[in-house]
Formats: C-alpha cells, sequence, structure tokens
C-alpha cells in the first residue's frame, strides 16, 4: 500500500489552494478528485467576483477570511498572471426606505475592516453609470472579478512545483482510521488503498459524504447540508451598458439578483435562489428558461431599460449551506480534532460565497489546524 503525508479531497480553488499551502511547506501531498478536471463544481459556477468582505457578521470567518483572502488573492493574480481586473461595485438603493439598509451596511463593512466603502447620491451615480436607476449608493472599490479556472490552473502548477501530485477520476470511497492515520479507500478504474497522516476533506458538495465514509467520525459532528441552486442568465445581445458590478440590497439567503461581468465585458445576471428540497438528490444544473421572467422585475428595479426578450440562460451552480430559507446565514465550519476528536482530520463544510475570495487564507487557516 502506498503512503503518503498528506491527502487532500477536492481539486476545487479550496482544496488546490490548501495542496499548494501544504505542499509549499515541505509536506507530501497528493489531491484526489471524482470529476475527470479540477474545480468543476462550485468552484467554476459561481460569478467569479472578488469580494470585498462587506456584509458578513463581524469576527466571523468569513469576514476575516474575505478581507485576508481578498487582499492575498489581488497579490497572487498579479505575480502569477491570472486575469482579473479591480472594477469596483455599485451597491444601489432603488427607493427611499431602502437607504437606511445602505448606512447598515457601510457600517458593517467598517467594523469588517473594510474601510474603503463610500456614499454617493443618485446624481452622482447616474453621472457614472447612466442606465442606473437609484436613489443612493455605495461604492466598493475593493470589488473585483477573476478567471477562476485560470486561478486553479496557478494553483495546481504551484502545488505540483512543490511536488504535490493530482489524481483525477479518483473518489474517496471510505477511510480506515489507524493509530498513525488513515487508510483510504479509492475508487475508480483502477481502485487503490491509500495510507496517510493527514486528510483534509475540501470536497465542496460531497464534503458530508466524504465524513460519513470515515469511521468512527461522530453522527453529531456532521452539520445540517441545505443546496441552494442559484441561476445564472446572460445579455443575449450587445455589451453591457454598465462599467461597474451592480449589487441591489441583500436578500434572503444571497446577495439578490445582481450584474456581474465577465473579463470580456459580457453582462451576468443572477443568482437567484432556488432552494432545494432533497439534498441528497443529484444536482440538477440546468437553467430553465422560465426562471428568468422573475428576473426582469428585479433587475429593472435598477436597470429600467432592461429590454423583453433580453435574458437568455448562461450556467447554474449550488451553494453547500448549512442553514435554510429563513435561518440566519451559518458561518464557514472548519472543523478540526478540537471539535470531532479524530487527529489529522480537517474537514471544511458549507464553504460557499466568498470562498473563492477566501481560498488563500481558508488555506492558511487549515494548516494552521494542522499544525496544532
Amino acid at each position: 500500500m502506498e503512503r503518503v503525508e498528506c491527502v487532500v479531497v477536492g481539486a476545487g480553488v479550496v482544496g488546490l489552494a490548501i495542496a499548494r499551502r501544504l505542499a509549499r511547506a515541505g509536506h507530501e501531498v497528493i489531491v484526489l478528485e471524482a470529476a475527470d478536471a479540477i474545480g468543476t463544481g462550485t468552484s467554476s459556477r459561481n460569478s467569479e467576483v472578488i469580494h470585498a468582505g462587506i456584509y458578513y457578521p463581524t469576527g466571523s470567518l468569513r469576514a476575516r477570511l474575505c478581507v485576508a483572502g481578498r487582499d492575498a488573492l489581488y497579490q497572487y493574480c498579479a505575480e502569477h498572471g491570472v486575469e482579473h481586473r479591480r472594477l469596483g461595485k455599485l451597491i444601489v438603493a432603488t427607493e427611499d426606505s431602502q437607504l437606511a439598509r445602505l448606512d447598515a451596511i457601510r457600517a458593517q463593512a467598517a467594523a469588517n475592516g473594510v474601510t474603503d466603502l463610500y456614499a454617493i447620491d443618485a446624481a452622482t451615480a447616474r453621472e457614472w453609470e447612466p442606465n442606473l436607476r437609484t436613489v443612493g449608493a455605495l461604492v466598493s472599490p475593493s470589488t473585483g472579478i477573476v478567471d477562476s479556472h485560470g486561478l486553479m490552473l496557478a494553483l495546481l502548477g504551484d502545488a505540483e512545483d512543490s511536488g504535490a501530485m493530482l489524481a483525477l477520476l479518483s473518489p474517496l470511497e471510505r477511510a480506515h482510521r489507524e493509530t498513525d492515520g488513515f487508510v483510504l479507500e479509492v475508487g475508480g478504474a483502477e481502485p487503490m488503498r491509500l495510507g496517510c497522516a493527514t486528510l483534509v476533506n475540501a470536497a465542496g458538495l460531497g464534503a458530508w459524504a466524504v465524513a460519513i465514509g470515515l469511521e468512527g467520525f461522530p453522527a453529531g459532528d456532521l452539520p445540517p447540508r441545505v443546496l441552494a441552486k442559484g441561476n445564472y442568465y446572460a445579455l443575449g445581445q450587445g455589451r453591457s451598458p454598465f462599467s461597474r458590478l451592480v449589487y441591489p440590497v441583500p436578500v434572503d439567503g444571497g446577495l439578490g439578483v445582481h450584474l456581474t461581468l465577465d473579463l470580456a465585458g459580457q453582462a451576468r445576471f443572477g443568482p437567484d435562489v432556488e432552494w432545494l428540497a432533497d439534498a441528497d438528490a443529484p444536482v440538477d444544473y440546468a437553467v430553465d428558461p422560465a426562471r428568468a421572467d422573475a428576473f426582469y422585475d428585479s433587475v429593472r428595479a435598477y436597470w429600467p431599460g432592461l429590454p423583453d426578450g433580453a435574458l437568455v440562460p448562461a450556467y447554474s451552480g449550488v451553494r453547500p449551506k448549512l442553514s435554510g430559507p429563513g435561518q440566519p446565514q451559518r458561518d464557514f465550519l472548519l472543523q478540526g480534532p478540537e471539535t470531532h476528536g479524530i487527529p489529522g482530520l480537517v474537514n471544511l463544510f458549507g464553504i460557499e460565497s466568498p470562498g473563492l475570495t477566501s481560498c488563500l487564507a481558508i488555506a492558511d487557516a487549515v494548516a494552521g489546524r494542522l499544525d496544532r
């Protein structure tokens, strides 16, 4: 049986960042990925936004890791030639009753260490973005966009340069505990047994299945698994009428139907929040064209000029949440031995937005838990 020091399960952006961090620290690392390519799940099915760290509860992992991860990610992209753009975003109030909400958002951002957020009046907002309808807005200069696939390729390249190895089409089926670590039963075309001292479960939507398959994992430490599908639609013809990202005030379960831009300047709208009743059913990423009907009223609140029939299905993603509709959003869960009592094991649950922004900071946090 082959044996390595560290195994990371999941080759999404977080798993690759963790593998890079551990490999650069001198550890022997193998990344197991069930799919036939890196980042085919949540990592490639999002807005590709670099978030500033505005909305999250002060002191939460989301807030701390987003702010630290944002700065690290901008630096990493610049040093590694990963395409990105610091476009900035507008958080817009479309009714006078929402202006107080903007004040609360600004205060929350400041408490999180986001010190560059500032307010502009409606006239200034329309001067910047003539197609925008608003009664006032906040400007977030630190918000940007990134090529998520280019980022993952760079992280993988760094990890492999430091000796890490990637095994695709290699699902982890179960794991057994030993006195000095774990024995992993790896499936695929050529099933194998793999020993390791350290196991990091960064499997995203599959993190729960990995934990359940671990011999002796306490059932009481398995958090709830709630899935929320987000559908995205693109502007069918023409370039975006906006040069910045545009976000409404947040809604239950997400940040509202916002307008983002890809690196080619194409406008995208979404995500909506479609709670999936059966979290254990196979994920269906098909985008229902009929759901776009509900987008028009939401988008026209800040862009009245959206033409009828202009939105076409683009793609969808599914977020692994730890709380459901109407419940307070739960924090990221980085679960180490201090919680479940299994030495050498770290589980990552509920890593949704801003996981992409936070990936390098999450990797540092996981490495710190393993060092302890």
